[in-house]
C-alpha cells in the first residue's frame, strides 16, 4: 500500500512539473494557444462526463457537450453563447427523457461549458498576470490543502462525501493562497490592495474547495472514485480542475462588473 502511494505522489508530481510550465507558457503566449488548450481540456471533460454517467447515448451526449464548449470559447456573443448552450441543456434534457441519470447529464452541458468558457472569459478580460493570479489561488488551496491534510489530518471536513479532506487541510489550503495572493499583490499592484487581495483569496479558495466537494460529491453518487485515467496521477481532467471551473463563473463577473484590479 505505501509503495503504491508513493508511486502515485511520484505520478501526480511529475505531471504537475510538465502541466504547470506547459498552462503558463499557453497562458503568456495568449490566443489562439488559450482557445486550443481550452478546447482540449474541455474535451477531455466532455468525454469524461458522456462515461461517468450511465446513459443509451452512444456518445451523442460527449458532441453535444464538446459543441457547447466550443460555442463558450470561440463565440463572440454573449447572447450567441446563451442561445447555444441554453439549446444544447435543453437537447439533452429531450433526448435523456427516461434516462436514470437525466438531470446529471442535462447539467453536464452547464458545467462543463460555461466552466471552461469563464475560464476563457476572465483570461479575455484582465490577461496573463491576473489570470494567473486566479490559477495561483486555486493552486495554493489544493496544495496547502494536500501538504498540510496529509501531516497534521484530524477532523474530517465531509466524511460521507470525499473521506480524505480534513479541516486542517482546508485550514492550510486556505493560508497558502492567502499569503501567495498577498505576495502578488505586492509585487503587482498598489499596496493599498494587499487587505482586498488577502480578503479574496480566501474567498476564492473556499469557493474552489466547494468545487472539488461538489464533483466528489457526483462521483460518489456514481459509485466511482475518479472521472477517468486521462491525467497520470490525477485522475482525470475534471478531478485536476474542478476547482478552477466551479470559481472561475464567480471570478470573471467580479472582474467584469465588480471592481478594477489596477
Amino acid at each position: 500500500m505505501e509503495k503504491s502511494k508513493t508511486s502515485s505522489i511520484v505520478k501526480r508530481i511529475v505531471t504537475a512539473l510538465v502541466l504547470v510550465p506547459v498552462t503558463v507558457g499557453v497562458l503568456y503566449a495568449g490566443y489562439p494557444y488559450v482557445q486550443v488548450m481550452a478546447l482540449v481540456f474541455g474535451g477531455m471533460m466532455a468525454w469524461e462526463w458522456s462515461n461517468m454517467v450511465p446513459n443509451k447515448g452512444n456518445g451523442t451526449y460527449g458532441i453535444v457537450y464538446a459543441l457547447a464548449v466550443a460555442a463558450a470559447i470561440f463565440a463572440t456573443s454573449p447572447w450567441a453563447v446563451a442561445a447555444v448552450v441554453a439549446g444544447a441543456a435543453v437537447l439533452v434534457w429531450i433526448k435523456a427523457r427516461g434516462e436514470v441519470r437525466r438531470h446529471l447529464l442535462t447539467l453536464g452541458v452547464l458545467y462543463i461549458s460555461i466552466g471552461i468558457g469563464s475560464l476563457v472569459w476572465l483570461y479575455g478580460q484582465v490577461g496573463f498576470l491576473d489570470t494567473m493570479w486566479f490559477l495561483l489561488m486555486v493552486w495554493g488551496v489544493d496544495t496547502g490543502g494536500y501538504v498540510v491534510g496529509s501531516t497534521v489530518k484530524g477532523p474530517k471536513l465531509a466524511p460521507k462525501i470525499s473521506p480524505n479532506k480534513t479541516w486542517s487541510g482546508l485550514l492550510g489550503g486556505v493560508v497558502l493562497s492567502v499569503l501567495v495572493s498577498i505576495a502578488y499583490s505586492y509585487a503587482f499592484t498598489e499596496q493599498n490592495h494587499v487587505l482586498f487581495y488577502a480578503v479574496l483569496g480566501g474567498i476564492i479558495a473556499v469557493i474552489a474547495q466547494i468545487g472539488d466537494l461538489v464533483e466528489s460529491y457526483i462521483k460518489r453518487s456514481l459509485g466511482i472514485k475518479d472521472s477517468s485515467n486521462l491525467i497520470p496521477g490525477h485522475g482525470g481532467a475534471f478531478d485536476r480542475i474542478d476547482g478552477l471551473i466551479f470559481a472561475a463563473p464567480l471570478v470573471f463577473l467580479l472582474f467584469r462588473y465588480g471592481v478594477s484590479f489596477n
